[in-house]
Formats: structure tokens, sequence, C-alpha cells
């Protein structure tokens, strides 16, 4: 389902164009977490834990990274000497072996020694003539580069890397596709370059794209780009995770720096990374055609695995909230329901609910945008959940002001318009519709959110695009940086 695009309209538009807030805009919101935002709060004890690490753990992990970087450095050299543009020599001679593998295990030695001490690899990498392409994801680091160097794979860099000292040399040692953003030219050429690698049939190396293009928090896999997906050639998706109790790791557009992270993450007893790679995903001829399709539809394998934990929290948040029936709760009682103490981070969670400030919140609109976070990729389930919480006791179905209270939060959008989505899809006038009803209209018209919900705006003139408006990812939309209206922030009508 997505809900996005044109869709048939049957019923007559009633204050739907009309009735566009105050700004004159509607304004899509972040529903939970601006993937984009990383806050960073340390305890006393955490502070003090990396006070002592900053005087006696983390120089010495400094200095023995350095020194792995510069003892890998004389070996890069000599292998990476000669024309890149060549094709690899097939097979590998011995001695490029013997260096491979030396890279290999000095560069594991410098992840070590900053503290991740063991990776959890799961599932099997594909040969490079099962799919010459690794799409990673999400991309929340530059410590994502533990599974290139881990494997030696090619990945798309800025031309200006290949200048920096030592890392530099690095880099070129694994082949890497260099793009440039002043030469204008310089986007095709990578494309033509990936795909020409992609269909060498395993001479090059496999290339490990991050398609999301830019670095998130991890809360939700914003739009692929398609670059990864124009070859039409299978690849295998590769999910990264960083289950550490406290997060150093992020590198977001807001929030800590780069030597900052850094100085965290040394000053950590242990990091923890989990690298899954999944099943080889082989294009269909629809999607060979259509790289933003094909794009979209390996972000929804990816973003589908989540936790069994997950499934089983927002079960029971859900139940708890349908038990209340709809009446509001206050910090203290949302806290219980969490099962998790009182805390500043918790009140700044609560207030985004508490849109009155009366100091109560409805507890269905938490679950929901919990769902929409979590499973970016199961619009359909978050709406089942809702149904679920809002639906009478008799056969489950909700009137408009529950339908509008659902897309609200899902949305992140204030004073949305409903009313003609909801005749559409209650088409014996019943005055209420049922998860049936809603579903058996998705799947018929499965583009109908512009035209009910967004009619003011003009229709999308290519789905490779990145629209302000929900995108493929269920609810979740895409507000990167490059694609955010800073001009028009004070038009923005958000939820709090």
């Amino acid at each position: 389902m997505r809900l996005r695009g044109r869709g048939p309209r049957d019923a007559p538009a009633s204050g739907a164009a009309s009735s566009t807030g105050a700004d004159g805009a509607r304004r899509l919101a972040p529903p939970g977490r601006n993937p984009f935002v990383h806050e960073l709060r340390l305890s006393a004890l955490q502070k003090a834990q990396i006070a002592a690490m900053t005087l006696t753990l983390f120089p010495i992990r400094l200095l023995l990274a350095a020194f792995m970087m510069l003892l890998a450095w004389p070996f890069a050299l000599v292998a990476s000497l000669g024309p890149t543009e060549r094709d690899p020599e097939q097979p590998l001679a011995l001695w490029r072996k013997v260096v491979d593998v030396l890279l290999k295990a000095i560069m594991r030695a410098m992840w070590f020694v900053g503290g991740f001490h063991w990776v959890t690899v799961k599932g099997r990498q594909a040969l490079p003539t099962e799919a010459a392409i690794l799409t990673l994801a999400p991309h929340s680091s530059y410590f994502d580069a533990i599974p290139v160097t881990m494997t030696m794979s090619s990945i798309v860099m800025k031309a200006e890397s290949r200048d920096i000292p030592i890392w530099g040399t690095l880099i070129k040692y694994i082949r890497p596709v260099f793009v440039s953003r002043s030469d204008q030219d310089s986007r095709r050429r990578t494309v033509e370059e990936i795909k020409r690698r992609a269909q060498s049939n395993g001479k090059w190396p496999q290339i490990m794209i991050f398609p999301e293009g830019t670095c998130t928090n991890r809360t939700c896999l914003i739009t692929f780009k398609p670059g990864a997906f124009i070859p039409g050639v299978p690849v295998q998706p590769v999910v990264l995770r960083y289950p550490n109790q406290l997060d150093t790791i992020t590198w977001t557009w807001q929030g800590p720096g780069a030597l900052e992270i850094l100085w965290l993450t040394l000053c950590q007893f242990h990091n923890q990374l989990e690298i899954e790679f999944l099943p080889v995903y082989s294009p269909s001829e629809e999607e060979r055609k259509d790289p933003a399709l094909y794009a979209n539809n390996v972000r929804r394998v990816m973003a589908d695995l989540k936790p069994e934990k997950l499934e089983k929290d927002l079960d029971r948040y859900a139940e708890s909230a349908r038990m209340a029936g709809g009446r509001k709760v206050s910090l203290s009682e949302f806290a219980a329901s969490l099962e998790v103490p009182v805390s500043d981070t918790l009140g700044d969670m609560f207030s985004l609910f508490d849109e009155s400030g009366s100091g109560e919140m409805d507890p269905r609109e938490y679950v929901v945008a919990l769902s929409v976070v979590c499973r970016p990729a199961q619009t359909l389930d978050t709406m089942q959940l809702a149904f679920q919480m809002y639906g009478s006791q008799e056969n489950g179905s909700i009137d408009e002001d529950a339908l509008a209270s659902i897309l609200k939060t899902a949305l992140g959008v204030a004073g949305l318009a409903v009313t003609d989505l909801f005749q559409a899809i209650d088409q014996e006038e019943k005055g209420s519709i049922t998860f049936a009803d809603f579903s058996r209209f998705a799947e018929m018209y499965p583009d109908f959110a512009e035209e009910y919900l967004y009619p003011d705006r003009p229709p999308f003139e290519s789905c490779a695009q990145t629209p302000l408006s929900p995108t493929p990812n269920g609810f979740c939309a895409d507000f990167s940086p490059e694609n955010s209206d800073a001009g028009n922030t004070a038009a923005r009508k958000k939820l709090d």
C-alpha cells in the first residue's frame, strides 16, 4: 500500500481543498523522531566513566588505531600501483591474495583496539557472480566502514577522498568508484562504471553501496537512491545494527560531530555491531525497467526486518491502550504502561502527544506513531493495529473523527481533512468503517492519498524524485536536509 500518487475520486470535494490550515499549506512533520537528529544525553555515571576513560584507555586506543593504519599503508600502496581502470587480473596472483589477507587482519585489529571486540555476522555473503552489488542500510556512521574493511569490497567515494594522506591510499586499494561533485558529468560516468562492473560476471570486487545516500539515526529507512539499482542486476541487501546501551555511533545532520563521536566511542568498554546478509534479491522485469521501483522494493524487504520483541511490545502496548477506551493518561500512568521510570527523555516524548498541554495524552496515538517509525514498510499492519484500538467492541468499526485522529498521528499533520476519504470508503453511508472496508479500498485504489489527503499538491512527475509528502516506506516521510524546505520553516505546522 502506497499513500502517495493519484487515485480515483468518486466522492465530491467538500472541504478538503479549502481546509489547508492557517498557514495555507499542509506540511508534514516526522512521526516520532526525526531520523536526521541524534540527541545524546549522558547520565552522571556515564560522564564519570567517559572522564576516566579519556585519561586512561582513550589515548592508548587512539595511538594503536593510528599505528594499525600506518602498518597497513605500505601494503596498500604496493598493491594499488598501476591504472585503476584496468580490469582486475583473474585469477589473483598469490602475492595479492597474501596482501588481501594481511590487510583484512590489520584492519580488523584496528577495529578491535577501538572497542569492536567481536562483530556478529548473520547470513552468508553472496559470491560476486551471485550478487555484484551489496546494498547496506541503515547508514548511520563512518563506523559503517567496518563491513567494507572486513570484505574489501569496492565502494562509491568522493573523488577528494583519494588525496587524504594514508587513508586515501587504503581507499585506492579497494578500487572504489570515485564521484566528483564539482563535475556535472561525473554522476553519469559513475552510474556507467557501476553498471560496467556489475555486469562483469564477477571479475570486479563486489560494490558496497549505501542507497540512503546520507546518515540517519536508524529509526527508519529513508528513500533509497536508485543508483545501485540502475544496472538491473541482483543485489544482496545487508542490514547493519549497533545494539549498544549508549549510542555513541550515530553521526547525523544534527547531533554530535565526527570527532566527538570518535572520542565517545573509543571511551566505551565495548562496542557491538551486527551485520546481517539477507538472501540475494533478483529483480523482476518490471523492476529492471524501473530502478525507483526496484529500490523501493528492496527497501521494503530490509524494513521488514525488525526484532520479534518489537511485535510483542506493540501488541502489549496496543492492548493496554485499547483497554483504556480512549481515556487519556498522565505521565506517570504512561511510564507505568511502558514499564519504565519517569525521566526527562520520557517527558519529552510525552509532550509530543500532549498537544493541549493539559498533562494528559491518548496512549493510542503513541502506539500508532511507534508502529509507523518501527515498521515503516508495513502500513496496513499499522492501520489494522489502529482499528483494533479505536474500533467499537461490536464490530471494530471507527467513525470519521477516529480516522482523522489515526491519520493525524501517522502522518504527523495537524488539521488533516479526511471527510472525502471517509465518504469514499463508507459507500453504504453507515457512518462508520471497518478495517476490512479500509483494506479493500486501499487495495482497489492504492494511490489515493494525493487526491484525498493532499488535493492542493501537484502530482509527482517521477517516482525517482523525492517528495515532501509521505513516501513508499509507509508513512515515514523523506525529510533529509537536502530536500527540506528551509525557507518555509515558519509555515510548518508540527505537532507540538
